[in-house]
């Protein structure tokens, strides 16, 4: 296995497709493994890769085999006709017996530790790191819940494996036939937090939202979500203003200077700092850092309450003073 190190410190692997299926209209699912047989480095359930698909093009997509495989990597991949080219390039590039470039697995939504039952809300292809939560779950004897939103049978991805848990009880089909009418009543679902329970939600932006609405009666620090895609922001007129600030690295004490169309990112890497980047919209947490002084305006759609306190994505978020002390 080739293991390489990319200009801003990446960690990628080069591994080999061995195999492509289609699991639900429109998904397919890509199993990496090694070239030579060598176990790959671990992950947790809710951990994500890049796939180098093309040229200049690079995608995030969650791992939704089990943790305890050592010996493949599978992601699942909707091909969308309005996407930004990324999916159409993952399904239309990548043959099987091919050698690919991604990077290490790293993860911005781990499962917690729980002491009562955990809910897994999925929608569309969000039900990729569930599945992995799923195995995790599974493997550890904690109790859960899944349910799973889908449009029909034939866009429901991973059926077989999903289906024998849901012979258990623990996995929830939910199939609205493209009526937004006969959604689940995801209300209902979480009206009554159980004891000390955690819920992780992933799926479509319209989903999202209605498990934010129906979710914020949870106990503080229960709740965690992942996006596939940047949610469209209303333009807030009183929102901070995206001028020209500086950013003080603490090690060193120098300063530079961001001007308004620059993101901080660009700039700490021009300037030689080892910052790494990959979704470059708030959505991977690459590119986290931490601060030590200064308000900021937070952009990304990845940190919780907690960690804004002390971190930022340099990608998206800029500060809300005109100086930002960097801990670099």
């Amino acid at each position: 296995m080739n293991a390489i190190v990319d200009d801003n410190a990446v960690t990628q692997l080069e591994l080999q497709v061995r195999q492509i299926r289609m699991e639900a209209n429109g998904i397919n699912s890509y199993e990496f493994v090694s070239p030579d047989g060598a176990s790959l480095p671990p992950f947790t359930a809710g951990a994500h890769i890049d796939v180098h698909a093309g040229p200049g093009i690079v995608r995030q997509y969650s791992l939704c085999n089990s943790p305890a495989e050592r010996d493949r990597y599978v992601i699942a991949v909707l091909k969308d006709p309005n996407g930004r080219g990324g999916s159409a390039a993952v399904h239309e590039n990548i043959k099987v017996g091919d050698r690919v470039r991604i990077s290490a697995p790293r993860n911005n939504f781990e499962l917690r530790p729980c002491k009562g039952k955990v809910v897994l809300l999925a929608g569309g292809i969000g039900v990729t790191p569930m599945k992995a939560m799923a195995h995790q779950l599974e493997s550890e004897n904690i109790p859960y819940e899944m349910y799973y939103c889908a449009k029909g049978p034939d866009y429901a991805a991973f059926r077989p494996e999903l289906e024998a848990l849901a012979k258990s009880g623990k996995v929830n089909f939910h199939f609205d036939h493209g009526d937004p009418k006969n959604s689940l009543d995801i209300t209902t679902v979480l009206k009554h937090p159980e004891g000390e329970c955690e819920l992780y939600y992933c799926g479509p932006g319209g989903f999202m939202e209605a498990c934010k609405v129906a979710s914020e009666h949870w106990p503080s620090g229960s709740v965690h979500f992942e996006h596939f895609k940047a949610p469209v922001k209303q333009a807030d007129a009183d929102a901070s203003v995206a001028g020209a600030f500086i950013a003080e690295i603490a090690s060193s004490g120098e300063r530079l200077e961001v001007a308004p169309d620059q993101n901080l990112a660009e700039v700490l890497q021009a300037a030689g700092y080892p910052v790494e980047t990959s979704c470059l919209s708030g959505l991977c947490g690459t590119c986290k850092v931490r601060y030590l002084a200064g308000e900021v305006d937070h952009q990304d759609f990845i940190l919780d309450d907690e960690e804004k306190a002390e971190y930022l994505t340099v990608c998206v978020s800029r500060p809300a003073s005109k100086t930002l002390l960097l801990d670099l």
